[in-house]
């Protein structure tokens, strides 16, 4: 039923964020996707140096390498792959024999929005990094590919001193805020942006605050410092 539905989202991710989901809603269908409303939290995740389940030895989680032949499967377009390999991010891959199961990307030093215009930079380079598009296909999201991908990454992200990653997590999925919750994240601000044709008017919870921009040549930088000891 229609009100069971709408009562179960106020439920899940409250008054506010339920309204700016109703309206995100309203304003996609109604300009034929011309005009959004995506709001995001911003997200500092500890790195840890416990794994959460025992590594499969036949299905090991490893780094993606350029001639990987599962790449093909991907659900992200070649060229977005490409792209992203050749700015130098760092990618995680998850498998079950032949089949990709799930990936997991780290960027370094900055990350550009791809939903919006936005660039995050961290404050910290030596002890952060960024983590984006952890996805995994729908029929093993009741396993452990997830813990399994977020081990192999804390792994290697332990090894090399580094204690945080920091991510953006949509205010309208209450899935993926409930999973990285259970990893312990520190919510640092949220960003909402409002999105008709070109104009872009962005809402942050820090530096620079609001922003407009009309053009992919403009957008605004935010910049992310590692939560302070003990928040």
């Amino acid at each position: 039923m229609p009100f069971e539905r709408l009562r179960n989202t106020f439920k899940q991710l409250g008054a506010l964020d339920g309204s700016l989901y109703y309206l995100h809603q309203l304003l996609e269908r109604g300009s034929r996707r011309h005009a959004r409303l995506m709001r995001y939290y911003l997200v500092a995740q500890p790195v840890s140096g416990e794994a959460a389940c025992r590594p499969s030895a036949k299905n090991p989680v490893v780094e993606l390498m350029p001639d990987d032949p599962l790449i093909p499967s991907f659900p992200r377009p070649p060229e977005v792959i490409a792209r992203r390999m050749a700015e130098r991010s760092q990618c995680f891959v998850a498998r079950s024999g032949d089949e990709f199961t799930g990936f997991l990307w780290l960027a370094y030093g900055a990350y550009d929005e791809d939903e919006v215009r936005c660039r995050y930079e961290l404050a910290d380079t030596t002890s952060s990094v960024w983590d984006y598009d952890v996805h995994v296909e729908p029929k093993h999201r009741i396993g452990r590919t997830f813990a399994r991908l977020w081990d192999a990454a804390n792994s290697h992200l332990d090894a090399r001193g580094i204690r945080w990653s920091m991510s953006r997590i949509s205010a309208y999925n209450p899935t993926s805020l409930a999973a990285h919750g259970r990893l312990g994240i520190h919510k640092l601000c949220s960003a909402t942006f409002l999105c008709i044709g070109p104009l872009q008017i962005s809402f942050i919870g820090t530096s620079p605050w609001i922003h407009i921009s009309f053009s992919a040549a403009s957008r605004p930088t935010v910049r992310l410092a590692p939560p302070r000891h003990g928040q």
